[in-house]
């Protein structure tokens, strides 16, 4: 007998009521705005950060159903306390969306050993650890979706200086692509996202104020944006809707995959 299949209408697709969705880096940027947008979609929302203070008082704009639990992604003993936590609270844990991550740039010629490790230790161990916990309690409850949010430099270079970073990016995009193989059969999606030039704090404070946060528009920002073919920044809000199409049942038959969000700027 064929199965029937019952179809969601969109409304259904995007309610996320009920589910529980997990941000690392939620505090600021991408991370915040995406945070926003599960909150309007009705989940219950856990923004993990390692900067408290503005931690909470986000998590407290967005309502009760939001929670601020402190983490520092490349330690082992958070990860394991905010997925312990995320249960604790919500008893569930749906969607959780590796968020967090550096960029400080460097020459290779001159970067310290410690520079190096401290990118891949939070960009790509933070990813590991985030994807393996997550993955466990979504196996034991029937399935999940695991969004890392990678980078076009996952792709192609960006700029010289970011060479740890890139190489930090290529490993998110092969361990997503690995990852989602392995736990496939668990009903568990791993996927990532590729923001390309986003407007928000972390690169405010690259360019010194020189392109603010989710503002596009200044001189600064226009010069920037020249060689990207939309000719402007991105917002964090235009990652933060990639996050919720991925998350949602509109991508049930999307893992391993990476959606590229970057004006235009790898066709360049």
């Amino acid at each position: 007998m064929a199965q029937k299949i019952i179809q969601k209408t969109i409304q259904q697709i995007f309610d996320f009521s009920g589910k529980t969705v997990v941000i690392t880096g939620g505090a600021k940027g991408i991370g915040f705005a995406i945070a926003q947008r599960f909150a309007e979609a009705g989940a219950n929302v856990v923004i993990s950060d390692i900067d408290e203070k503005v931690g909470k008082e986000k998590a407290k704009a967005l309502g009760e159903k939001c929670v601020f639990i402190k983490a520092d992604v490349s330690q082992e003993v958070d990860i394991k306390n905010l997925v312990a936590k995320t249960i604790e609270n919500f008893k569930s844990l749906d969607v959780f969306i590796n968020n967090a991550g550096i960029f400080p740039s460097s020459p290779v010629l001159e970067m310290p050993c410690e520079l190096w490790d401290k990118i891949q230790v939070i960009n790509l161990r933070g990813v590991f650890l985030g994807s393996r916990e997550s993955a466990k309690i979504m196996a034991e409850k029937g399935g999940g979706v695991i969004i890392n949010i990678a980078s076009i430099d996952s792709l192609h270079p960006s700029g010289v200086g970011l060479a740890a970073y890139d190489s930090s990016k290529h490993g998110v995009w092969g361990f997503t692509k690995n990852f989602a193989l392995e736990v496939c059969a668990k009903n568990i999606r791993v996927v990532a996202i590729a923001p390309g030039g986003i407007a928000t704090e972390g690169v405010e404070e690259m360019t010194k104020g020189g392109i603010k946060a989710g503002d596009i528009s200044s001189e600064i920002a226009k010069q920037f944006a020249a060689k990207i073919p939309m000719k402007r920044f991105g917002l964090p809000d235009e990652i933060a809707t990639v996050a919720l199409f991925l998350a949602s049942d509109a991508a049930s038959y999307i893992t391993g995959s990476m959606i590229v969000a970057d004006g235009g700027y790898l066709l360049a």
